[in-house]
Formats: structure tokens, sequence, C-alpha cells
């Protein structure tokens, strides 16, 4: 028998229950599943957990987060208990100093936690990778994701209008998670960049803003294809430099790569060269202050620090021409992404 130690609350019906955890602001704004002992203790086990183990702390807020309250938060988010290897994995990577957990957590600018599942877990408990990769439909997607934003509501405090200043937000603050394709990607799966094997299960976190998606059917070389993908990103481009941009490529865009043989670090180090501006043209876009002059004019000014700060991804659907991009939190000194490895008990 499991020992709980948090405080227990007792309401008449479901329905009673549900209402329980709007009146005490634990839910996202959308009804949450009760989290009873059963299902705690259920979630626990699963995960090789002992109730009071730590998981994460976090520096900033000077917050302990246990097994225990992680386990309430994915109940409440609708988990299933074998979804919590992959849970536990994210809240150890969130204290992660290279990720810092309280620039993302607590801007104006309003990132979200984006989560990239990588190995053999990602199809045993039923991730989507394909076809509306980022929107509804997967439980295990969107539940897990989720989870995470409970957890760093109602245990970490990072509550909107309070710690969350967020100016904006976006979607992604309700739940931003997704698996990669490995099966059709071109290149060797994404964890393998961080030193895992294929055969190990990993996630991988990004303090990240919104999706910006964008077409292009008339590219036939990667060249093509790219030229599109750092116009836009130019478009979107900050003041700095972004700390990382995650570029995530649909099916008939990964053909395109696979068949003229580029390797990721092709599109890193095209994207890399190709997405640079110079300080006047972000003066006359008034994200760069100053008045524009000839040596403006020259300087130009990369997206990111490295080609390897690009990280590409290999997800969505086989139909259609669309590919996204993702930006990173914060400017040259913004959060970096993580990697854990997920271990199963």
């Amino acid at each position: 028998m499991i020992e709980l130690k948090s405080r227990k609350h007792s309401t008449d019906d479901l329905g009673s229950a549900i209402e329980l955890c709007y009146s005490k602001g634990w839910t996202d704004g959308l009804p949450v599943i009760p989290p009873t002992a059963e299902r705690i203790e259920a979630m626990l086990e699963a995960g090789g957990l002992k109730p009071d183990q730590q998981l994460s702390f976090i520096e900033n807020r000077q917050v302990s987060v246990t097994a225990e309250k992680v386990a309430i938060n994915a109940v409440m988010a609708g988990c299933k208990p074998e979804y919590m290897p992959v849970i536990t994995a994210t809240v150890e990577a969130l204290a992660e100093p290279k990720y810092g957990y309280h620039g993302p957590a607590t801007s104006t600018g309003g990132s979200a936690v984006f989560m990239l599942v990588n190995g053999p877990i990602a199809k045993k408990i039923g991730m989507n990778s394909a076809d509306n990769v980022f929107g509804q439909g997967w439980r295990a997607n969107a539940t897990i994701g989720r989870a995470i934003r409970l957890m760093m509501q109602n245990v970490i405090g990072t509550t909107p209008g309070v710690l969350d200043r967020s100016s904006l937000g976006h979607p992604g603050k309700y739940t931003f998670c997704i698996a990669e394709n490995e099966e059709d990607s071109p290149w060797p799966a994404f964890h393998t960049t961080r030193g895992f094997k294929p055969e190990q299960n990993a996630v991988t976190i990004f303090a990240a803003l919104g999706v910006h998606q964008y077409s292009n059917g008339l590219a036939a070389t990667p060249e093509g294809v790219l030229a599109t993908t750092c116009a836009q990103m130019r478009m979107s481009a900050g003041t700095n430099r972004q700390p990382q941009y995650a570029l995530v490529f649909a099916g008939e865009h990964q053909l395109i790569m696979q068949k003229a043989g580029w390797s990721r670090e092709d599109v890193q180090n095209y994207a890399f060269e190709h997405s640079k501006m110079s300080h006047a043209e972000m003066q006359r876009a008034n994200i760069r202050p100053g008045p524009i002059t000839a040596e403006s004019e020259a300087t130009m000014q990369t997206l990111v620090h490295t080609p390897e700060d690009f990280l590409v991804i290999a997800a969505g659907g086989k139909a259609g021409v669309q590919s996204c991009y993702i930006p990173g939190w914060g400017g040259k000194n913004g959060s970096q992404s993580v990697t854990r490895e997920i271990k199963l008990p």
C-alpha cells in the first residue's frame, strides 16, 4: 500500500469533484479527472516511483517537485499510467540549468514547453507523429503535454497573471507534445544527435513560441524548400538572435530531402547561411534600433549562433506541401533545449 501525503478532499459525486478542482484553481480552463488515491497509486507504480521521491528542484522558485505531485497532475490531465515515464523524464529536464526554467516560464514573451519524444516508447503508448501532428485527436500527445503544464501551474506556481506573465501566450501552453516520425524520416532519429542510441527512449524539451506553418509546392529541391523556410524565419526574427529554432518537415518535404541525399547537417548549414539578415533590414522593420547607415546595410546577423541550433525534425502527414518552424524563447542567452532519457521501471 502506497502512503500518499497530499491533502484529501471529499465530494458527493464526480461533478462536484470537477467543480472543486475549478474552485481551487487546479485546472487549465478545461475539466480535469479527479485524482483519486487509486489513480495516483497506479501512476506511481507505472513509473516505478515512491510518492516522496524528488524528480526535480526548481532553483529560482525553491520548489521540490515530488513524484506524488506529478502523478496527481498526470491523473488530472487524463494520462494513462504507461505515460508516466515520459512525464518523469520531462520533469527532470525542466530543472536542467541549460533550460533555465524561470526565464521562459515567467517572461512576457510567453513560451510553452515543446516536447519531442523519440524511441520505441512513442509507438508503444500510441503517440502521433504523422497527420495533424500538432492538432487534436491523440490521447498520449494531448495529455502528456497537458500534465506538464498542470504540474507547472499547480506545483511550481506558474500561474497566468501571477508568475506566468505572458502577454499573449499561445495554444501550445495547453499542450505541445509530439513524437518524431522516425520510420519515414530521411535522417537518423533526433535523439541520436544528443548521444542516444536509436533503441533508447528520450524526450527533448524546448522553450517554444508558436508554430509557424508555411507552404512550398513549387520546389523540387532542398534548396527550393529551404529558401521558403529561411524567408519566413527572417520575417519573424526578433531584435536579437534566437537561441534555437525547431525546423519540422512533413512528408513531401521529407521526400525531397531524402531523394537529394541531404543530411540533417546539410539542412542546418543551408538554413544558417540563408537566414541571415542585415542590421539595416532589421532597422527598417523596427526590430533593431538606430539609424540606417552603410555599415548597417553591410553588417549581417545570423538567426542563431551555430548551425546546430536548428533542431531538424521529421513529423507530420505524408500528403501536402506544408512544413513549419518554431522559434525558441529569448535572445542570445535564452533557453536551450534539453534531452533526457526516458527510463522504464
